[in-house]
């Protein structure tokens, strides 16, 4: 949010000594970073960041609040205009405890035009002037102090006004000049014929003040926070009055922020006050939070004094009262955020200075836990893969209801998994599967000119049950693209599904998993972690030493069939073998002859053995005889 100077010096006349760096860095201590300044018009302005929770603090008026607390420096007095309020001139009905306090005044406007001074301001914050007073003066009240307000022509409003919520099918023309078709949770400002806004978040086109407009009503409310937000959402409207309103306005200035309006068009265009009024009244101040002297110490790691702590929290416009080893504090009425007793204290230590936050190690209360079997088993995963060739991706965990529905089963039905309050329609749903991501970043490397994708994601996918979605963590594998070609010893050809399920058989995944087709050249498959081998457990063998006797070694020429299986025989062989001393079995020729019998072919098997001592030729003999006599149990005999 823009900040002007000399208006924020206007709120705080303690600041106008303080120059550019200085003043950066007390709004950084607040807690509001500036991220950058520019002049506009003449006039400095510095970028705040400003977080969602602190609605309060979008104005000039909200920023000198936080300015005075911590300088200990009075505020400038608002110096609201005396405005007396008459029967009302026109009915308003309040229909919805969204908006509990509604006021208003109508006035027969002059000729008048905006203030320079004023154009100048709106300009220096991005805001553009529209040289009609009731328009530039909401505008120039809401950067000032804060409060959205809105000004209808009252010769277009048809009866009565209410302040209720949509009916279903209803449509408004907003002042960007689009039709929006409403719903029954749209809170409206609406009169006899229909809609003329959306409440808290724009104006309508068919009420708006031109420069032929002669009365205008004033609007200055208050909306809930929670309904505006999802108004704004659901119309893609994000304006600065929602921003404000959907943050937490103060709905103590209703009443104030009308009277202000009625005051800049008196003095702006000649105006003059038809009628003043206010419908409703404002919501009863939040409930008393204590804060004990113990939690204190707790979130500022050190004791600190319970009248300091009061003080820092009446500077903060906070009502407080010391009660023996606890304060009595209630919030002001724009201090939305402070709903528990650990956001006194945080405000407590952030008036106090971050600076005196003493740094303490936290304590070790033993050794660390060990990290649980899923967490490696998991990891041992990624690094296979990482090992073979692929990269590790991270992808959002919500999707599109149509690429779910291409890749769950109909029985993973998406009503089940279906958000509540989405971002938008492309991110609804909790994903039932990671291929829909996998083969969109897949894609997005082929049309960069990557030849060949390797990917995998190993995250939670969500399956819909009575009792709500239910996670299991899935590995997700795709490659697409060509192998080889690099030179003339790998010729290039393209990935195939057998190139997929040598991967799941490298993982340890029994059987062979479902390759799915994700486009041209482009194959994916998932599998459940769980059905995976576990990591195995850490063991570090103990060194055994180098024998330092010689080896013997022994061969043995095997007649076997054609179809014999080398691991089946070579594991029988080992079995009878001591495996102390056997060092090494393996075949080391393979010899295919047609002077062979029909349907034999004759194995070299080597084997070597070596222990701790000499060994004896006599034990040794006997070894390679109980090693052929296995063999020959898998029908192999010796050649002769």
């Amino acid at each position: 949010m823009w900040i002007e100077r000399k208006a924020l010096a206007q709120e705080i006349p303690a600041s106008a000594g303080l120059d550019a760096r200085q003043l950066s860095e007390l709004l950084a201590s607040l807690g509001f970073p500036v991220d950058g300044a520019a002049t506009r018009e003449g006039l400095d302005t510095l970028d705040v960041d400003i977080t969602a929770n602190r609605g309060d603090a979008m104005s000039h008026r909200g920023m000198a609040r936080e300015i005075a607390a911590k300088l200990e420096k009075p505020l400038a007095p608002l110096g609201t205009p005396a405005v007396t309020e008459q029967s009302p001139v026109v009915e308003v009905r309040l229909e919805s405890a969204a908006c509990p306090i509604y006021s208003t005044a109508v006035l027969e406007v002059g000729q008048g035009t905006t203030p320079q001074d004023v154009q100048a301001f709106l300009l220096a914050l991005e805001a553009s002037p529209k040289k009609l007073p009731a328009v530039d003066a909401s505008n120039e009240l809401l950067h000032r102090y804060g409060h959205p307000t809105h000004a209808f022509d009252a010769d277009r409003i048809q009866g009565a006004v209410s302040i209720r919520w949509a009916k279903a099918g209803e449509t408004l023309v907003t002042l960007d000049g689009i039709t929006r078709t409403l719903t029954t949770r749209d809170l409206v400002i609406a009169d006899e014929a229909g809609p003329i806004a959306l409440a808290g978040v724009m104006g309508g086109e068919g009420t708006k003040v031109t420069e032929a407009t002669r009365r205008v009503l004033l609007e200055s409310a208050w909306f809930d926070a929670k309904t505006v937000r999802a108004t704004a959402r659901r119309h893609s409207l994000h304006t600065d009055a929602s921003h404000r309103f959907g943050r937490g306005a103060d709905p103590a200035m209703a009443t104030v922020a009308r009277d202000l309006l009625v005051g800049r068009l008196q003095a702006w265009s000649g105006a003059k006050l038809v009628g003043a009024w206010t419908v409703g009244s404002v919501p009863a101040a939040s409930d008393t939070l204590v804060l004990s002297a113990s939690l204190l110490a707790r979130v500022a790691g050190e004791p600190l004094s319970l009248a300091e702590a009061a003080e820092v929290l009446r500077r903060l416009g906070c009502v407080v009262d010391l009660l023996g080893d606890q304060l009595s504090v209630v919030s002001p009425s724009w201090r939305h955020d402070l709903a528990i007793a650990e956001d006194l204290a945080e405000e407590v230590l952030r008036l106090r200075g971050y600076e005196h936050i003493p740094s303490v190690l936290p304590p070790l209360e033993g050794p660390p836990e060990p990290l649980s079997a899923p967490y490696l088993q998991r990891q041992r995963l990624s690094r296979r893969l990482a090992h073979l060739g692929f990269h590790q991706t991270v992808t959002y965990g919500f999707i599109s209801p149509e690429a779910d529905a291409a890749f769950v089963s109909p029985e993973n039905h998406a009503e089940g998994r279906i958000l509540s309050n989405p971002l938008g329609q492309e991110f609804s749903v909790m994903r039932g599967s990671l291929l829909p991501s996998l083969r969109s970043s897949a894609e997005h490397n082929f049309r960069q000119g990557t030849r060949e994708v390797r990917l995998f994601e190993l995250g939670p996918t969500y399956a819909s049950s009575a009792k709500g979605p239910l996670e299991r963590h899935t590995l997700g594998v795709v490659w697409g693209g060509v192998l080889g070609g690099e030179d003339f010893l790998s010729p290039a050809r393209p990935v195939r599904e057998a190139d997929l399920c040598g991967i799941a058989k490298a993982l340890g995944w029994e059987g062979l998993p479902e390759v799915r087709v994700l486009g041209e050249g482009l194959f994916g498959f998932e599998v459940p972690v769980s059905g995976l081998p576990q990591a195995p457990e850490r063991i570090i063998p103990a060194f055994r030493p180098f024998s330092r006797f010689p080896s013997v070694e022994r061969d043995l020429s095997l007649l076997v069939n054609l179809g014999q299986s080398y691991e089946i025989l070579a594991m029988a062989m080992k079995s009878a073998l001591p495996s102390e001393c056997l060092q090494d079995l393996r075949c080391v020729d393979v010899f295919r002859h047609k002077s062979l019998p029909e349907g034999r072919q004759a194995w070299l098997m080597r084997l070597r053995f070596q222990a701790d001592r000499n060994l004896l030729g006599e034990e040794v003999d006997g070894w390679v005889s109980a090693a052929l006599a296995a063999a020959e149990v898998l029908g192999a005999k010796l050649r002769a």
